[in-house]
């Protein structure tokens, strides 16, 4: 159990450098991990399941107590990142299926790996726990109509199709990790440190799956669609800031919806986009499950530096448990 433990926090700790290596592996070498790709939606359904191992009900209390941060870093979260997608789209004159991709990237809900760098960049950790917790549960119907309504134009949506996807592989995923959670405490307890280990290696496995199902299309429009998700994720945690400093929130609340804002459960958007729009629509979150790993680190560890205030509501608490068992998105 040691070992599993020690190899689950190396996993955690150096996520971005297993990403970035699986993926050039797989483009150098496509055909050993073509297979993989039937395997997708089943291994986003083990990442959420541990995410659901995850939860508590202490992580559902902030949108109860303190609703108007969440529903702001919520609302921002489905309103900013759907419509930035959809103006880098148009501007960078993207194919049809690159475009819905991006397009999809943005209507996602969070990721997870985003409560650690909000817990790093000395954030409000619970803020951005509940915006998580929240944003999924309501992907499925926000998702959906945010898809039908900005990337209808590019392929055919269907909302219902879409709707059930997300059910099979977040809800029912989650619901079972509470579950499990709930009636064997003890046994998930002991087991959570190793958690982190496989939703890593789940999305390892999803990336190669992709990336070597694209070669053709990253060859040729590998630097457009990188410049377009890099962008994408820049704006979304700018203008989640500034949403954040609008509405008159803390330092503390800022950072954390801000990059609660900018990285999207990019595992989610490589599912669904792979079962509704094809291989190709995957690109951008396949690209973002990269990217976002790199440019989260690198905005927690400037804010690091920068100590704020806590709020007495979660700020600069050091849920230790629950960033341990965050290890990726």
């Amino acid at each position: 159990m040691k070992l599993l433990e020690a190899l689950s926090a190396t996993a955690g700790k150096y996520f971005a450098f297993w990403v970035v290596g699986i993926a050039v592996t797989a483009y150098l070498m496509p055909d050993p991990f073509l297979f993989l790709n039937n395997y997708i939606t089943i291994l986003l359904g083990v990442v959420m399941f541990g995410m659901g191992l995850t939860l508590k009900p202490v992580d559902f209390k902030l949108v109860v107590s303190k609703p108007v941060p969440v529903v702001i870093g919520v609302l921002a979260q489905f309103l900013i990142m759907p419509l930035a997608a959809l103006a880098i789209a148009f501007a960078f004159q993207l194919p049809s299926e690159l475009a819905a991709g991006l397009v999809l990237l943005g209507a996602v809900p969070g990721g997870t790996a985003s409560n650690v760098m909000v817990y790093l960049a000395r954030g409000n950790l619970a803020l951005s726990i509940a915006m998580t917790s929240l944003s999924t549960l309501l992907a499925p119907i926000a998702t959906p109509f945010i898809l039908l309504t900005l990337a209808g134009q590019w392929l055919p949506v269907d909302p219902i199709a879409m709707f059930m996807s997300i059910v099979q592989v977040i809800i029912i995923p989650i619901t079972l990790g509470l579950i499990i959670r709930r009636v064997f405490p003890k046994a998930v307890h002991k087991s959570s440190t190793v958690v982190p280990l496989i939703s890593v290696l789940a999305i390892i496995i999803i990336v190669s799956a992709v990336v070597a199902a694209n070669v053709e299309s990253i060859a040729t429009s590998g630097l457009t669609v990188f410049s377009a998700v890099m962008l994408h994720n820049l704006m979304g945690l700018l203008l989640g800031y500034l949403a954040a400093m609008f509405m008159r929130l803390d330092e503390s609340k800022r950072r954390a919806i801000s990059i609660e804002v900018g990285m999207q459960n990019s595992g989610l958007g490589v599912a669904l986009a792979t079962a509704h729009f094809g291989p190709l629509a995957a690109l951008p979150s396949v690209i973002a499950a990269v990217w976002h790993n790199i440019s989260g680190p690198i905005i927690a560890t400037i804010w690091s530096k920068k100590p704020v205030e806590s709020s007495g509501d979660g700020v600069v608490n050091p849920i230790k448990e629950r960033v341990q068992q965050t290890g990726s998105k």
